[in-house]
């Protein structure tokens, strides 16, 4: 089925035309500074610009950088005036997200934060700052920790978008001993229990194999759905 997969991404990606020059040099330069090809398909891409432009969202915070490559498709919903800020551990992935994203015309726009993610959150909300969308997809066994800050760092109608929760459908097994299939089944038992949201999941297939994203509403605190 792979092969499949790919062939209708490709199909859908040239028919929408989902890239463009600076979307391919963001790769291409990623992939030649060496950095993993883990991020997010064109298809995927307009899925998340899509999302906050529907959101109307005019501050987006991005936990896990790569090499920009989300962060070009996301800022591309901004307003004017708007901001994206993304968090990159690797000081490597953050030059190379760095130069995609001023090739992209989008360096004034969008501010690269250097570090650990836990560290630089907190930072982040003593800045005082809320979201209006949030996307996580950094390492996956601190899930429930990076989606514990984006609930604290964003408000009533805010977004929060979740990549990798199916990991290829091993988030079904209670017993894998991988960290990053714990991590995800732990942001599940979380996101089940959390009375201030209302979230689902979706699988899905493509060029990166098999997979999901989570989609959660931030709601009024106690709401009963």
């Amino acid at each position: 089925m792979q092969e499949t997969w790919l062939e209708v991404d490709r199909f859908l990606c040239d028919h929408l035309a989902l890239q463009d020059p600076a979307l391919e040099k963001a790769l291409e330069d990623s992939a030649a500074a060496g950095l993993p090809d883990i991020q997010v398909t064109p298809n995927q891409g307009r899925m998340l610009e899509l999302l906050a432009r529907l959101k109307g969202a005019r501050r987006i915070l991005e936990i896990g950088t790569l090499g920009g490559y989300s962060a070009i498709w996301l800022a591309r919903a901004l307003p004017e005036g708007g901001r994206l800020v993304t968090i990159e551990a690797n000081r490597r992935h953050a030059e190379v997200a760095r130069r995609n994203l001023e090739r992209a015309g989008l360096a004034e726009v969008v501010e690269v934060r250097e570090g650990f993610a836990s560290q630089v959150l907190p930072e982040i909300e003593e800045e005082g700052e809320h979201f209006d969308v949030v996307f996580i997809d950094a390492d996956k066994r601190s899930t429930p920790l990076y989606f514990e800050w984006a609930l604290r760092l964003t408000e009533t109608g805010s977004l929060i978008i979740v990549d990798n929760v199916v990991r290829g459908g091993a988030v079904k097994d209670a017993l894998s001993a991988q960290e990053d299939v714990q991590g995800v089944r732990r942001f599940f038992e979380i996101l089940a229990r959390e009375p201030r949201v209302r979230a689902t999941a979706l699988q899905t297939v493509g060029a990166k194999g098999y997979d999901g994203f989570a989609i959660v509403l931030v709601t009024s605190a106690g709401d009963p759905f």
